[in-house]
């Protein structure tokens, strides 16, 4: 596939784009997040955070990230799931283009439409039908800093508004549209909606200087309860 045409610094609107950067959302929680984060398992391509004492609260309407969030979506939203992201010398992996389209929810129960199914660290994954993916917001919080050489999130503008991009189509989807480096600072944010098609490379290691770490926290946010019997997990 053509390298597409890549942008970055410029800014972004969330309904157009399906994102946008958020500067400083996590300033005021930085110091209680990182005291909440130490010690959690680094060195995983992505490492699910559930039941860490005073997370959810942190991460809800009451602080500035969800606060944020919800005066977005227009509505009260809900930390449902937070992954953990942390690229370093010896845990340098990438991801190709894709869309997340799984939920965490409490217990596995068939209902019709979701599917399939899957175990991750003990939590059941489950793909819900699409709309409730696209009824989603999610939240990247940077605890280290992001430039073009740190592995930052590409995304493809607009393609929050493609639905479900079948797996073979994902490459014709990136070559058509514009692609955007989600660069930060520490403390920023970048909100995206949930379905946008999206990538991150490794950490680039630059000769005779020490590895810079990549610590990301991205935590999704639903507005409705889950039909039937099925309830999120949450955090």
């Amino acid at each position: 596939m053509q390298e597409p045409a890549l942008t970055k610094g410029e800014v972004l609107d969330l309904e157009r784009d399906g994102a946008c950067h958020v500067p400083g959302v996590a300033q005021s929680i930085m110091p209680q997040l990182l005291a909440m984060l130490e010690g959690c398992d680094a060195g995983r391509a992505g490492h699910r955070l559930h039941g860490l004492e005073g997370l959810a609260a942190l991460l809800g309407p009451g602080h500035g990230p969800g606060a944020f969030v919800a005066r977005m979506a227009g509505q009260a939203m809900v930390p449902v799931r937070a992954v953990l992201f942390d690229k370093q010398a010896d845990a340098n992996w990438s991801l190709g283009w894709h869309q997340d389209r799984t939920i965490v929810v409490r217990e596995r129960r068939d209902v019709a439409g979701f599917g399939p199914w899957s175990v991750k660290q003990g939590l059941q994954h489950v793909e819900p039908p699409f709309p409730v993916i696209e009824a989603m917001l999610t939240l990247r919080l940077h605890i280290d800093a992001v430039d073009a050489s740190n592995a930052p999130l590409l995304i493809v503008r607009g393609s929050h508004r493609a639905g479900r991009v079948p797996v073979g189509e994902i490459e014709d989807v990136v070559a058509q549209g514009k692609v955007h480096a989600c660069l930060a600072r520490p403390g920023d944010g970048w909100l995206y909606r949930t379905p946008i098609v999206h990538t991150s490379g490794p950490v680039v290691m630059q000769e005779q200087a020490a590895p810079r770490r990549r610590r990301v926290l991205q935590v999704d946010y639903a507005g409705a309860p889950l039909p039937a019997a099925l309830e999120w997990l949450g955090i």
